[in-house]
C-alpha cells in the first residue's frame, strides 16, 4: 500500500534511507530522490541521447524503475547516486541500440563529452578526488584502449561494432578492452592520493 505518511523529517534522512522508505511505499521518499536526483539524470540522460525529450522519458522510466526495485538496492556496491546512474546509462544504451538511432561521434567530440560528463558532478567537492583519478587514469591509457572504452560506453557500440568502426579483427578489440580496464584498475587501485601528484 502506498503511503504518504512520512514527516517532515524525511527530507533530512540520506539517500540510502529514503529508498528503502521508497521500497515501503512512501511516495514522499521518491519524491525527495526524484527531486535530489532528477537534474542529474536528466543531464547525463541528454549527453547519452542527445534527445532532450527521449532523455526526459527515460528519467521518468528510470525513477519508476528505482521505485518498484528499491528494495534491490545495495549499498555494498555502491551508492544511490552510482545505482541510479548505472540503470539509466544502461537503459540509454538499451534505447539507442532497439532504435538504431545512434549518432556518430567523432574521437574529438567524445572527448568533449567525457569532460562534459565529468562536469556534471563539479558541485559536489567530495567527488573532485575520484574525478582526478578517473582522468588520470584515462590520460594514462594509450589512444587505441581509450579509444575502445570511450566507443563502448558512449556510443554503446558491442566489441564487433567497434571491431568494424576501427577495422580492427575482434580479438583485437577485446584484448585492447581487457588491457585498458587493467590499466584503470592498476591507476584506480593507486587512491585519490596518487592522482593530485
Amino acid at each position: 500500500m502506498v503511503s504518504v505518511s512520512l514527516s517532515a523529517q524525511t527530507s533530512e534522512l540520506d539517500d540510502v534511507e529514503l529508498l528503502r522508505e521508497a521500497a515501503r511505499g512512501e511516495v514522499t521518499a521518491i519524491a525527495i530522490i526524484y527531486d535530489r536526483f532528477a537534474g542529474l539524470l536528466q543531464t547525463m540522460a541528454e549527453k547519452i541521447l542527445m534527445d532532450r525529450a527521449m532523455a526526459e522519458d527515460l528519467v521518468h522510466d528510470v525513477f519508476l524503475e528505482v521505485w518498484r526495485h528499491a528494495a534491490n538496492y545495495d549499498p555494498a556496491r555502491g551508492t544511490v547516486r552510482t545505482w541510479m546512474l548505472v540503470r539509466l546509462r544502461s537503459r540509454a544504451l538499451d534505447r539507442l541500440r532497439s532504435a538504431r538511432t545512434r549518432r556518430e561521434v567523432a574521437v574529438d567530440d567524445t572527448n568533449d563529452r567525457s569532460a562534459a560528463i565529468a562536469d556534471v558532478d563539479r558541485e559536489d567537492p567530495t567527488l573532485e578526488p575520484d574525478r582526478k583519478l578517473v582522468r588520470r587514469a584515462l590520460a594514462e591509457l594509450p589512444t587505441d584502449q581509450r579509444e575502445v572504452l570511450e566507443l563502448a560506453y558512449f556510443q554503446g557500440l558491442t566489441s564487433s561494432e567497434i571491431a568494424e568502426r576501427m577495422g580492427s579483427p575482434i580479438g583485437t578489440v577485446k584484448s585492447r578492452t581487457a588491457a585498458a580496464i587493467a590499466k584503470l584498475r592498476t591507476v584506480m587501485d593507486r587512491g585519490p592520493k596518487e592522482a593530485t601528484r
